[in-house]
């Protein structure tokens, strides 16, 4: 059986996020994503050191979409130079697993789950 897939990234605010994030589990190339609000970063960028205000976000989706997946969110992020980091799942309760992969359709992305 196909694995569950964490994806970590953050955003320059809740509303792209939560908007991108909406169109990835339209396409069913995600189940879920949590948006969390209010963090700050320190972090160099092209030789200086910035701060700002972000929001972090989790990606639940499958390992068999992890190169498509990465590739829509890309296209449609804000920053340059996204951080989108894979997080393999080591272990997951069975019935979260199967949501996960039920909503990211088992037979492909745009494709309804396959019927037992």
């Amino acid at each position: 059986m196909e694995r569950p897939l964490l994806v970590y990234t953050t955003f320059p605010d809740a509303a792209s996020a939560l908007n991108i994030g909406e169109a990835l589990v339209r396409e069913r190339l995600i189940a879920c994503i949590n948006v969390l609000p209010g963090m700050l970063s320190v972090y160099s960028w092209k030789g200086a050191v910035e701060r700002g205000e972000e929001v972090a976000a989790i990606l639940k989706s499958r390992e068999g979409l992890a190169d498509i997946l990465s590739a829509a969110l890309k296209a449609r992020h804000p920053y340059e130079t996204p951080i989108i980091l894979h997080l393999p799942v080591a272990g997951a309760d069975a019935d979260t697993a199967a949501w996960i992969l039920s909503e990211t359709g088992a037979g492909g992305p745009g494709r309804p789950p396959q019927q037992p």
